[in-house]
């Protein structure tokens, strides 16, 4: 593979700079066509070490415009990042829709560093490939532009750039200075290309594809590497013109109906609402499970196992008081609570599932989710705010997602508190009564209850698709919210003893 960019390329130092005002000219007027875009474009800068990839980031932000550009380098871990599932790192730093972000180093330094040290065997590595292949497929088809370069040099080039000359310097097209780690990247070019070729050819993509750039002279490697993000970047936007104008303004779907077949039974069905329990028991239950929880919820911390507890329900299902138990047992040092609303303009320019990925607690501490990503295959499936291939692809993504924290050793617990349409409507006209209980009703809720039977299908759906051995559904009956919050309790202090003897 990289005996075919070993072809001696260059370009001319009066060549390079004849031709610069242009190529920077249509990188601006690029630019400036994407910011008026939904396109987040993400742009990876991998390679041989002395190619001078710290250059050729220098030159993209010095002749792109810098307020529509964020660079990022990925080094060594910090206690923050290892302390949560190694993609959290990635995630905080995507960029906007409308901009461009550089990743100096990205999700493929690790698992090839791994790889080629020995610290992970041919199927671990080839399991990260594939989940490089899914995240850069999820981010795709939510609309980014990866592009990804990779800068090669031969091994005799980069024993004569990383070998220091009297002085101690190196060679000044790396970009890099002296350091102890030269002498590993020298006795290991052979492994390192070895693993990477690997890697490239199992992840260049139709809508991720390996751009592999010659490094020796550095005029033709920085003019070569800005012409394809240029290109990419064109194209792209030529691609969504030409879409955008063959096609007419979609029309809003069809409301979901149910079938017009025999009804069948759904999950939620299998939920036995008529379960209660005495004032007397409750209160003894209570007792016992909170003081439960704040003994395990220290012992967690002790053991640095994090959790997350994730609330999904009807309306008045009774979410909030469940929550208020839970904390109430709980030293507030160790949670945070994370209610979940429409997104915010900062968090509709990214991918829906960043803005949960940002408050993943770190290590020995819990986040409460009031609502959750499983919005994107409730509220926007069933009042169309996701067409049907962004939340039929959700779940897939989801899995995903929650397979990493599971990964990472976080505990994961999912509760759905389900009630009877009756109930529920009991517990809307009692909160119209009650002065103190009004704020929680709102017009909203009512127009909620009128889908019922589409919500009941999505939740249906959601809980076939989404319950796994490493992050099962706990479906709550909550008709009875007394039962409710000691069920939840009692669920909670299993799964983290469980976690805990693991």
């Amino acid at each position: 593979m990289f005996e075919a960019v070993e072809l001696g390329n260059r370009l001319a130092k009066k060549d390079f700079n004849d031709r610069l005002p242009q190529l920077r000219t249509r990188l601006l007027e690029i630019q400036a066509a994407l910011r008026e875009t939904r396109m987040p474009v993400i742009v990876i800068v991998s390679g041989v070490e002395g190619a001078g990839k710290p250059k050729v980031v220098n030159r993209l932000n010095e002749w792109l415009d810098t307020r529509g550009i964020q660079t990022h380098a990925f080094w060594d871990e910090s206690d923050e990042e290892r302390e949560r599932p190694r993609y959290w790192r990635f995630w905080r730093k995507l960029p906007p829709r409308g901009t461009i972000g550089i990743m100096f180093g990205s999700w493929y330094t690790q698992p090839i560093i791994d790889r080629v040290y020995g610290r992970i065997d041919p199927g671990r590595f080839e399991y990260e490939l594939l989940r490089i292949n899914e995240f850069e497929k999820m981010l795709s088809d939510d609309g980014a532009l990866v592009i990804k370069l990779w800068f090669h040099i031969t091994k005799k080039e980069q024993k004569r750039r990383l070998t220091p000359d009297k002085k101690g310097k190196l060679h000044p097209a790396t970009g890099m200075v002296a350091s102890p780690m030269q002498k590993k990247f020298l006795k290991k070019y052979d492994d390192f290309l070895t693993v990477s070729e690997e890697a490239i050819r199992a992840t260049s993509s139709g809508t991720a594809p390996w751009h592999l750039i010659e490094a020796s002279d550095e005029n033709y490697r920085d003019f070569t590497a800005a012409s394809t993000v240029l290109d990419a970047i064109s194209r792209r936007l030529e691609e969504m013109q030409a879409a955008a104008k063959g096609k007419e303004k979609p029309s809003a779907a069809k409301p979901e109906t149910p079938a017009a077949s025999t009804p069948q039974r759904q999950v939620l069905d299998s939920v036995d609402l008529g379960q209660a329990i005495s004032d007397k028991d409750y209160k003894k239950q209570l007792a016992k499970y909170q003081e439960r929880l704040s003994r395990l919820a220290w012992a967690a911390r002790e053991k640095r196992r994090s959790s997350i507890f994730m609330f999904e329900g009807w309306d008045a299902a009774g979410k909030g008081g469940a929550i208020r138990r839970l904390t109430g047992a709980m030293d507030a040092r160790l949670y945070r609570v994370i209610s979940v609303a429409a997104p915010t303009d900062e968090e509709l320019a990214q991918h829906y599932l960043w803005r949960f990925w940002r408050h993943i607690p770190q290590a020995g501490y819990i986040t409460i989710y009031d609502r959750s990503w499983y919005g994107r295959v409730l509220v926007e499936r069933v009042e169309q705010f996701a067409r049907e291939h962004e939340w039929q692809r959700a779940y897939m993504e989801i899995n995903a997602f929650e397979q990493q924290l599971s990964e990472h050793g976080i505990i994961l617990c999912k509760f759905w508190l389900h009630i009877s349409p009756e109930e529920q409507l009991r517990r809307f006209q009692e909160r119209e009564k009650i002065a103190y209980k009004q704020y929680k009703i709102t017009d909203e809720d009512w127009r909620n209850r009128e889908k019922w039977e589409p919500y009941k299908q999505a939740v249906s759906d959601m809980v076939t698709r989404t319950s796994t051995s490493y992050a099962p559904w706990h479906l709550i009956a909550a008709n009875d919210k007394h039962l409710a919050r000691v069920t939840i309790l009692k669920s909670v202090c299993e799964r983290i003893e469980q976690a805990l003897d693991e």
